[in-house]
């Protein structure tokens, strides 16, 4: 896997002073812009025997076949055990919690790993996607690995929300941040690997086109019409809405609620929707309705929802007082 175009200057950086290289690098970025993809290309080009240039692999030697294989032995990737493939389905809600999680178990296996001798004379080294996933006890587990790493050995920490990350984590790692790439960049990438919709898709993405790509489906564009046009209709009913989305994606159903009041709000003071344009018509004529301020307030509050999103205790409920909460701004002006 290569790294996207548009990190081009930042992979060049590396390669400037690839002799000096340190041994943690903290590659941040926006979410859906390719960091996994770059870490992966350098992790790559680290352990390649025969690169074509500094830190590029050849594609072709032994390394590079074990490699794309997911088999190198100087390589390990760490992260959720729900990212993983796994074959059978969880026995328990707790036991789902933890599979989102990076454990103190998958850490405590690195020392073993990186103390015995390289199989194939190179570097070692080790992938954490996404580094906010480990849990607190990881974290310090981690820790000393960081502080005292045997020689040639990497550690490449990829994260989106880098301020989870414990000061101690981030201070023992170079950062490397990973820009978003222009809409121009974006939008040509998207509609060069068949995206449909690309500047809808693109906007509903906040401009990142990895997770624009992923909306690129008839059933995920079917539902958020459904869903917004649900919002938009008057009189809006809270309750039969979120019967109706019972079975769906919370995190999902949050985020489209999410931006949509965003852009409810922004229209209010008269600035052109940011993630909704295709809905541009309806939020002007919702936004003679309601009140600017109170709408921008309700948007924060789902904004700092999102930290908790994946462990609601009772989804329905939490709908049902989302959606009553809405109910009572969308409403005339007095």
């Amino acid at each position: 896997m290569s790294f996207y175009s548009w990190h081009k200057p930042a992979f060049d950086e590396l390669v400037r002073r690839a002799d000096r290289l340190p041994h943690a690098l903290l590659i941040r970025g926006a979410s859906g812009i390719g960091k996994r993809a770059f870490a992966t290309a350098l992790a790559r080009g680290l352990l390649c025997e025969k690169p074509l240039s500094t830190l590029v692999a050849c594609g072709h030697c032994v390394a590079c076949h074990w490699f794309d294989e997911g088999s190198h032995p100087d390589f390990r990737l760490l992260q959720p055990e729900a990212d993983q493939e796994v074959g059978e389905e969880e026995s328990s809600e707790t036991d789902k919690k933890k599979k989102k999680d990076i454990s103190v178990a998958q850490i405590r296996q690195l020392p073993h790993f990186i103390n015995i001798s390289s199989h194939r004379s190179g570097p070692k080294i080790i992938i954490i996607q996404p580094a906010e996933a480990m849990n607190v006890n990881a974290a310090n587990a981690l820790l000393k690995n960081l502080e005292e790493p045997p020689e040639n050995t990497f550690f490449l920490l990829v994260t989106h929300r880098p301020q989870m990350l414990a000061a101690t984590i981030r201070s023992r790692c170079q950062q490397i941040p990973l820009p978003m790439p222009t809409k121009e960049e974006s939008l040509s990438w998207l509609e060069g690997v068949g995206v449909k919709n690309v500047a809808v898709a693109l906007a509903q993405a906040g401009g990142a086109p990895l997770l624009a790509q992923e909306m690129d489906n008839e059933a995920h564009w079917a539902l958020r019409a459904q869903f917004l046009q649900a919002l938009s209709a008057s009189p809006f009913d809270p309750l039969g809405l979120a019967e109706k989305m019972a079975n769906e994606s919370i995190a999902q159903l949050v985020g489209w609620l999410q931006r949509w009041t965003y852009d409810v709000s922004q229209v209010c003071f008269s600035i052109e929707p940011r993630y909704n344009p295709d809905f541009k018509e309806i939020l002007n004529k919702l936004s003679t309705s309601v009140r600017g301020l109170e709408m921008l307030r309700f948007h924060r509050e789902l904004v700092r929802f999102q930290r908790v999103i994946n462990h609601p205790l009772n989804p329905r409920l939490l709908l049902e007082s989302f959606f009553l909460r809405y109910a009572q701004l969308v409403r005339k002006k007095n």
